[in-house]
């Protein structure tokens, strides 16, 4: 009776109760407030950018650059045949358009999207320039064929790459710092520079082919694997002790007096720091000797891509992000400086045609000066010219009489 006569006492445990349900249920907001934060603070920790730890799973491009005649196309299927051998998962990309045929099987050929002889004939070119030309139609859709091997990028281990001789594509070309670009930013990259080792025992030669090899480097910004091809018929020691050992280069030189010789006994001296930080190896495609040598520097040059070159790929990025966000930024100030010029008012855009504005002004002051000295001389004449716009008085047309 007691307990059903007294209101107030049977209220008190509901009230109780929720005050108990309305600080837990602050309990568990303030508690997952926290996790949230902590959640937040953990995934602003990763490094979701350039350097996320899975980019060591994906394969290592080799893009395989050489003159013409030095077996780039004759390597490329000894690697080939040695990634089946070894149970190496491999992909293969052509991007000769005009071989006609390849000793190997291409997983992406760039014969099928371009053809050479066609852009030859549209565009009125000749050999080298048909090529340059199908590379950089090529390289516009480049995205796609890295996205696709992106795609494939757990399943494999390297990913080869033949290129045309005509090496200019990689040292001043659009289309190459576009291929090795887009390669490098997604995938660690490696470039081999093959030399013809029989033909590089002259120093001159010799010379000629570092030269090459310093601007690949200097202007792809990647590891490089000197590769000398063709050790089956001469053997590449002479080349490594002229890398080593600036006195022996300058031994063969002695019996040349000519001006070539004297210019490259020069340049001996300025490619001296440039030999110290390069990885050469001696191979034959035909022979086969030479490929563990080669997938070992290799694998060494992408470990310092990852080191070092991928650092300053990063800080170039960046630095291409930051510029273009400013440019955004100052061109969105300008914009809203604009707006408040015009305080809501239509904004006439400036169409470019500058001259003819002023031009017009200038004809139209010269047609004022004109009407003004007509009137001065009519009216020393004696004659009096009323104005056009006297409306007031009913007259339509101009008056002109004589002042006695």
């Amino acid at each position: 009776m007691d307990k059903d006569s007294d209101p107030a006492a049977s209220s008190k445990p509901t009230q109780m109760d929720l005050e108990e349900q309305t600080d837990a249920g602050k309990g568990k907001a303030e508690e997952a407030s926290m996790k949230s934060e902590e959640l937040a603070d953990s995934i602003g920790g990763l490094s979701i950018g350039p350097g996320r730890t899975n980019f060591k799973k994906k394969p290592v491009i080799i893009i395989v650059i050489g003159m013409a005649g030095t077996g780039k196309t004759t390597l490329m299927h000894r690697l080939v045949c040695d990634m089946q051998a070894s149970n190496k998962r491999g992909y293969v990309v052509n991007l000769d358009p005009a071989v006609m045929t390849l000793p190997f099987g291409a997983n992406i050929d760039i014969r099928d999207t371009v053809r050479y002889k066609d852009v030859m004939k549209e565009y009125g070119l000749g050999p080298n320039g048909g090529i340059l030309t199908s590379l950089n139609l090529f390289a516009t859709k480049f995205d796609e064929v890295v996205s696709v091997i992106e795609r494939r990028a757990d399943q494999l281990d390297y990913v080869l790459v033949d290129t045309p001789g005509q090496i200019e594509i990689f040292t001043w070309s659009a289309s190459g710092a576009i291929i090795t670009e887009a390669f490098a930013s997604t995938f660690p990259t490696v470039v081999a520079y093959v030399v013809d080792t029989p033909r590089s025992t002259s120093p001159v030669t010799f010379m000629s082919n570092m030269l090459y090899a310093c601007s690949i480097l200097y202007k792809t910004r990647l590891p490089l694997v000197l590769t000398f091809n063709k050790v089956d018929v001469a053997k590449h020691e002479f080349a490594i002790e002229w890398m080593e050992d600036f006195e022996a280069f300058q031994t063969a030189l002695e019996s040349d007096k000519s001006y070539s010789a004297t210019y490259t006994r020069s340049l001996s001296l300025v490619l001296d720091e440039f030999y110290k930080n390069l990885r050469s190896v001696g191979v034959s495609a035909v022979a086969g000797t030479g490929v563990s040598t080669f997938y070992e520097a290799v694998e060494a040059s992408a470990k310092e891509y990852m080191e070092t070159y991928r650092a300053d790929l990063d800080k170039r990025i960046a630095e291409k992000e930051r510029l273009e966000a400013e440019r955004r930024k100052e061109n969105m100030e300008k914009l809203q400086r604009d707006m408040m010029k015009s305080k809501g008012q239509t904004v006439v855009l400036s169409t470019g045609l500058k001259d003819k504005n002023p031009a017009s002004d200038m004809m139209a002051d010269a047609e004022d000066e004109e009407d003004e000295e007509f009137e001065e001389e009519f009216e020393k004449s004696g004659f009096i010219v009323d104005d056009e716009d006297e409306e007031d008085e009913g007259e339509d047309e101009e008056v002109a009489h004589f002042g006695f």
